[in-house]
């Protein structure tokens, strides 16, 4: 196989692991490719939940063929039993003679382990093809496992000048319907979304995906409630039977407030530690991580994004602007941060700039 070879089909299966995001939490989206010669065999990616793996769905549309054959993998194989049996067994029963992967997995019943196994049974093996854009695909999944949280993208919409809405407080709709659209495609690809109470009860929004044929790839709803403030009526639990909500509490919230959200459906998560400002967003990241979840998408208010922003646990910013400017007396998208040096500011590289309708999409990577 040439080194060209081996990228395109390496950049193949990072293709198929992208379509495994936001349903597959807490497991990594993978994508693997069977292949012999010039001749693709088979393919698979992680399915919803996690199961099946990728590797063993293309060795099982591959068959008997496989024997022999180069298995692409842009995770490294799992090599512990849990629901089901290890990718490398299957990987060796199946008679591949190389792997190409393209990162090692972090998780420590699996980190080193599998790439170890497929050695001691003799097949060939190389590691780090493509290892950085594996990463970036599995982000959430490697924070969740290094530390301890989900990876976090704000989204903000605002004019070219930042702001959010009016002097009057109008903001329906600043950007167009093409970027809406491509909102709901961003929370299609999250585990959850979150926003504060405010933002609840000043838009209600059901933060559900509702783009044509992905309506099943709403994420979970989450919303910062320290004190279970939220109404009953509220969009995001009247329905929350038929889509999941989570609502991040106080230890100290009212009982009874609890009690009566949870015979509704409402899954009520206590949090420790808060402060005049709320709830401690760490705490409540890490309580999000314990349930599963890897990518987690903010569609907060001005005080939520500043308050992630100073904590530095926004890791990616998708900023949508529009083609119009507000003023000075609009509503900003962002409360004070406090900054007086701009060595102190939160900074970001751009990783793409997209045209969407009349609006623009930039997303942005927090510098290390």
């Amino acid at each position: 196989m040439t080194r060209r070879f081996d990228l395109l089909m390496m950049r193949a299966a990072l293709a198929l692991a992208r379509r495994g995001l936001g349903t597959v939490w807490p497991n990594p989206a993978v994508g693997a490719i069977v292949v012999k010669g010039d001749r693709v065999l088979g393919r698979g990616w992680t399915g919803k939940g996690g199961r099946p793996h990728a590797e063993t769905e293309a060795l099982g549309r591959a068959g008997e063929a496989a024997r022999g054959a180069t298995l692409y993998v842009s995770l490294e194989p799992c090599c512990h039993w849990g629901e089901t049996p290890p990718c490398t067994e299957a990987i060796i029963a199946a008679g591949i003679g190389r792997v190409v992967c393209a990162l090692e997995d972090p998780d420590p019943r699996v980190k080193s382990g599998g790439m170890r196994r497929l050695r001691e049974a003799g097949i060939a093996l190389e590691e780090g093809l493509c290892a950085e854009e594996a990463a970036e695909v599995n982000a959430g999944f490697l924070s969740r496992m290094t530390r301890g949280r989900p990876l976090v993208t704000l989204k903000l919409a605002t004019s070219l000048d930042g702001r959010i809405a009016t002097r009057s407080g109008e903001s329906r709709w600043i950007t167009g319907d093409l970027a809406r659209e491509r909102a709901h495609l961003l929370r299609a690809s999250h585990d959850a979304v979150l926003v504060g109470t405010g933002t609840v009860l000043a838009d209600d929004p059901l933060l559900t995906c509702r783009l044509p044929g992905l309506a099943d790839r709403s994420p979970v709803r989450v919303a910062l409630d320290r004190r279970l403030e939220i109404p009953l009526s509220a969009r995001i639990v009247a329905d929350a039977r038929a889509h999941p909500i989570w609502l991040l509490a106080s230890r100290q919230a009212d009982a009874r407030r609890r009690e009566a959200l949870v015979e509704g459906g409402i899954e009520v998560v206590e949090i420790e530690g808060e402060s005049a400002d709320g709830l401690d967003l760490g705490a409540a990241l890490r309580a999000l991580a314990a349930r599963g979840i890897t990518r987690l998408l903010i569609e907060g208010g001005a005080r939520l994004a500043a308050s992630l922003l100073k904590a530095r646990l926004a890791d990616r910013l998708a900023w949508f602007h529009a083609p119009l400017v507000i003023g000075g007396d609009g509503e900003p998208a962002l409360a004070e941060l406090g900054i007086d040096a701009l060595a102190d500011a939160p900074a970001f590289e751009p990783i793409s700039v997209e045209a969407v309708g009349e609006d623009v999409l930039t997303a942005l990577r927090a510098r290390a």
